[in-house]
């Protein structure tokens, strides 16, 4: 019916080559009607991808909201904690900012609604609450704000939430919704700043602790049965190579090392890569 073949085999007869003509000529005309309709159908999806005109469906993905700089180096970092990582960001650009296989897309205003919706925020990992950096006014950039994170908890209070507040005086107005974290924009940049000047290199100390390709960095560990007290998994830990400093929002680690290990407990350390690529291939192994 496409006319594909060695042709070394035709019709004979006038009523066959008669036969084979209708089916030549239906048959390209079906396959090209075929084949442009898939055509356009992969330029729509194309063209609905880039302008955000899509309904994202998988789970566990993170959401950005507010497309800027930091968003973009937040985007990075990601990837580099986590190849596969799921994204989407969310803004009211014409045309998407960044799209990769795992990077998509939705273009709306996040206090409609319906964009959170077809972001598929219920079923979302973590949201990511940038400052508009079109704003110049710190007020009115963290009223916008103040007005997207309302939405975001009213949609999916579970969801894990962290926002970007320009200045801390203005936390007070957040105090209403159930936000989970807070990054002070530019009171971090000034403290990071003074902490410098008063006292040189500091800086790359911070710099290896929030950057994941850069030196030492921080890490979450399970918790192992057999650590009873915080010194056991100090203990343990150190002997491989790596510093326990924190659980969960603690980091008094260090004076309470006789203390019974909770159940719940939340344990981060300070180590590079590959040590703790090491540690979890140990655990997992000592898992199974």
């Amino acid at each position: 019916m496409t006319t594909v073949g060695y042709g070394d085999y035709s019709p004979a007869t006038i009523g066959g080559r008669m036969i084979a003509l209708v089916l030549y000529i239906l048959g390209i005309g079906l396959i090209g009607v075929v084949i442009g309709k898939v055509l356009d159908r992969l330029g729509k999806f194309r063209k609905d991808r880039e302008e955000g005109n899509i309904v994202y469906r998988e789970k566990g993905h993170y959401i950005i909201i507010g497309w800027s700089h930091k968003a973009k180096a937040a985007i990075k970092e990601m990837q580099e904690t986590k190849k596969d990582v799921e994204i989407v960001i969310v803004d009211d650009l014409e045309k998407a900012p960044m799209l990769t296989e795992n990077i998509h897309y939705i273009r709306g205003n996040v206090s409609g609604g319906d964009v959170l919706e077809k972001a598929n925020i219920k079923e979302a990992e973590a949201v990511l609450i940038f400052a508009d950096e079109r704003v110049q006014d710190k007020q009115l950039a963290d009223g916008r704000t103040l007005l997207v994170a309302t939405a975001v908890e009213a949609a999916a209070p579970h969801v894990h939430s962290i926002v970007e507040v320009m200045e801390e005086a203005h936390l007070k107005n957040f105090e209403h919704i159930q936000v989970d974290e807070f990054i002070i924009s530019h009171e971090t940049i000034s403290s990071l700043f003074v902490r410098s000047a008063f006292r040189k290199g500091i800086s790359s100390v911070y710099n290896q602790l929030l950057r994941r390709s850069f030196g030492d960095d921080l890490y979450h560990i399970p918790r192992q049965s057999h650590w009873n007290t915080y010194r056991d998994a100090f203990n343990e830990l150190l002997e491989n190579g790596a510093t326990l400093i924190a659980d969960h929002t603690n980091l008094s680690v260090n004076r309470m090392l006789d203390n019974r290990l909770p159940e719940d407990a939340e344990l981060y350390v300070i180590c590079d890569s590959v040590t703790y690529e090491r540690i979890q291939r140990k655990y997992i192994g000592n898992r199974h």
